[in-house]
C-alpha cells in the first residue's frame, strides 16, 4: 500500500457553493478508487477562487468589519473540507468501505522577513476599476493593474517553513483515517516570541502540499491540474506532452521559460523538490479524474531523479 498526497487545485472546485458541492462529489469518486485500490490518501487543496469570494463580500459591504487574509484562508478551509469529507464520506458509504474523513484548519509558518512582504505580487479576488481600487487602497491594501481587464488586490506569497499540525495529521493518517489538510496553502502565520500570529499572506498551494508530503513521508505527491500531463511549447503546433521527465530535464525546460510563472511553474518546482528530497518518491502532474491511470503509469507526467537512481 502507498501513501498518497494529492493536491487539488481551488479552479476545480468551482466559484460558488451550489458548483463547488456538485464538483466535489464528482472528485470523490476519483479520490475513493484510490482508497478502495488499498491506498492511504491525505487531501490537500487549493482556494483562489473561494478566497476571493469570501473578500469580495466583506469588501463589498461596508457594514461588515475588515476580515484579515489569516481569517478568510481559515474560513476558506472550513468551507471547502465540509463539501470535501461530506462528498467522501458518502462516496466511501456507498461504496461499504469503513473510513472516517475530517478536515483539520492547518497552519503554516512563514519567515517574519521574508522578501515577499516587500513586494506583493499574489493577485486576489475580483476585478475593479481604477476608481474601486483606490477606495480599497484607503484601507492599506495594495492594487495591480492585470491585464487589461481592471485592478486586482495583490499580496504577498512567502515560502512556507513548516506545517504547524503536522503531528496531530500525522496520527490521523496512521489511525487510518482520510485526512483534508493543508487548505489553500494553510494560514500564514508567523512567530512572535513563541505566539502564532496570522499575516495578510496566501501560500502557495502546491509549495505547502509539498512540504506536508515530506513532513508526513507519503510515497507520491499528486499535484492535479487541468491537464493530464505538462506539456512543452504549449499552445503551439510543435506543443508535446511529457509522459516521464528527469531533474535535469525539468531544469532545463524551467531555464528556457517552458511553464508559466503563473500556473505550471510552481507545480513543477513542487515536483522536482519532492522526488529530490528522497531516495524512491514520485511525484506525478495529472488530472483528477486520470489520476487512477496515473499512478498506474497510463497517463500523467511522473518525475523523476535519475541522479539517485543511478547510485541505486
Amino acid at each position: 500500500m502507498s501513501k498518497l498526497l494529492i493536491a487539488l487545485g481551488g479552479n476545480a472546485l468551482g466559484n460558488s457553493p451550489t458548483e463547488q458541492l456538485e464538483l466535489v462529489r464528482e472528485a470523490s469518486r476519483s479520490i475513493v478508487d484510490l482508497i478502495e485500490a488499498g491506498h492511504a490518501v491525505i487531501l490537500s487543496h487549493g482556494n483562489g477562487p473561494q478566497v476571493g469570494m469570501i473578500h469580495q463580500v466583506f469588501d463589498e459591504t461596508d457594514a461588515q468589519p475588515d476580515v484579515p487574509m489569516a481569517e478568510a484562508v481559515a474560513m476558506s478551509q472550513g468551507y471547502i473540507g465540509y463539501h470535501l469529507q461530506q462528498a467522501l464520506r458518502e462516496e466511501l458509504g456507498r461504496r461499504g468501505i469503513e473510513r472516517a474523513v475530517a478536515s483539520v484548519v492547518t497552519q503554516t509558518l512563514v519567515a517574519k522577513d521574508d522578501p515577499a512582504f516587500r513586494h506583493p505580487t499574489k493577485p486576489i479576488g475580483q476585478f475593479y476599476t481604477k476608481d474601486e481600487a483606490g477606495r480599497f487602497e484607503k484601507k492599506g491594501m495594495m492594487f495591480v493593474e492585470d491585464s487589461g481587464r481592471g485592478y486586482r488586490r495583490v499580496i504577498p506569497s512567502p515560502e512556507p517553513i513548516e506545517i504547524i499540525e503536522v503531528d496531530v495529521i500525522r496520527s490521523l493518517v496512521a489511525a487510518g483515517h482520510v485526512v483534508i489538510a493543508g487548505g489553500g496553502g494553510g494560514i500564514p502565520v508567523i512567530n512572535e516570541a513563541g505566539r502564532l500570529v496570522g499575516v495578510d499572506a496566501v501560500i502557495d498551494k502546491d509549495r505547502a502540499s509539498e512540504l506536508l508530503a515530506r513532513e508526513l513521508d507519503v510515497d507520491v505527491l499528486f499535484i492535479l491540474t487541468a491537464v493530464d500531463r505538462v506539456a512543452v511549447d504549449f499552445g503551439k503546433p510543435t506543443q508535446r506532452g511529457l509522459e516521464r521527465i528527469s531533474v535535469a530535464e525539468a531544469q532545463r525546460y524551467i531555464e528556457d521559460g517552458q511553464f508559466p510563472a503563473g500556473s505550471m511553474l510552481p507545480k513543477v518546482e513542487s515536483a522536482l523538490a519532492f522526488v529530490t528530497s528522497r531516495f524512491g518518491r514520485e511525484a506525478i502532474i495529472t488530472s483528477l479524474e486520470r489520476a487512477g491511470e496515473a499512478i498506474e503509469g497510463k497517463t500523467g507526467t511522473k518525475f523523476v531523479d535519475e541522479a539517485r537512481t543511478a547510485v541505486k
